[in-house]
């Protein structure tokens, strides 16, 4: 019943595999972890690997539980064939352009590539210390709320290197403001200091209050335009089912 996902997983005897028998079935396991779903760093394999050991089918029920398997060791077929299932689609996740590429036309790679240069971030090597030195002090310089992803922090540089610092932005930010003229006598004030010239003053600053919280609301909404571009964009790990960070 396993023989297709054990083909496809390239195991060495997938028409003789015997789950029945407890060494291979303590091996196979072994084999599986090791070389297909990795769940474990290969120091936290010890337990595992120790088929010899009475307390076996105890590290076996823990690890059923690490990686969500919904079966125990007592469904042993069920549990196989579930962690047969995870393995196939962490390979095909890791090796997904290898088992697409004879699939897709050469109009679909074409698009891809074009895709791929409109989107230079694609490339990006986002472990390279020389890359994360260099949108650290980018963002300082810009004064960027830091961020555990750099990737993050790049697409927030580039948001707003496209919204304030292009040509066309510093030309419309150095632009003189001309003001409109107000009449002041059709503002009402709200309450009376008792001299006329205070009251035109006190008007005045209220009318500059409002400037002021008009330019706050206006910074506040391209903050939020921001913040929405950069979430918009999750990333799928294969290998914890779940989308986001």
């Amino acid at each position: 019943m396993f023989r297709r996902k054990l083909t496809a997983l390239d195991y060495h005897n997938p028409a003789g595999f015997n789950c029945k028998d407890e060494t291979e079935f303590r091996n196979f396991i072994v084999w599986l972890e090791d070389q297909k779903i990795r769940h474990y760093k290969i120091e936290d394999r010890g337990n595992l690997r120790n088929i010899h050991s009475s307390d076996w089918p105890k590290f076996f029920e823990e690890y059923l539980r690490d990686v969500n398997c919904p079966f125990k060791i007592q469904d042993r077929q069920e549990a196989i064939d579930w962690l047969l299932g995870l393995a196939v689609r962490l390979e095909y996740g890791d090796n997904a352009e290898k088992y697409n590429k004879d699939l897709v036309p050469d109009n679909t790679k074409n698009a891809d590539n074009a895709a791929k240069n409109a989107e230079p971030l694609i490339n990006l090597d986002v472990n390279n210390p020389d890359f994360k030195a260099g949108v650290m002090a980018l963002a300082n310089l810009l004064q960027i709320q830091r961020h555990d992803d750099y990737l993050v922090m790049l697409k927030a540089i580039r948001i707003l290197v496209q919204e304030r610092l292009t040509q066309d932005a510093v030309a419309k930010a150095n632009q003189t403001k001309e003001g409109l003229p107000v009449a002041l006598d059709k503002h009402i004030l709200g309450f009376d200091t008792g001299d006329a010239v205070l009251n035109e003053a006190a008007q005045i600053l209220r009318l500059l209050h409002i400037e002021e919280l008009r330019e706050l609301q206006t910074k506040i909404n391209e903050a939020i335009v921001a913040v929405q571009a950069i979430i918009a964009d999750p990333k799928t790990d294969h290998r914890l089912g779940k989308v986001g960070r």
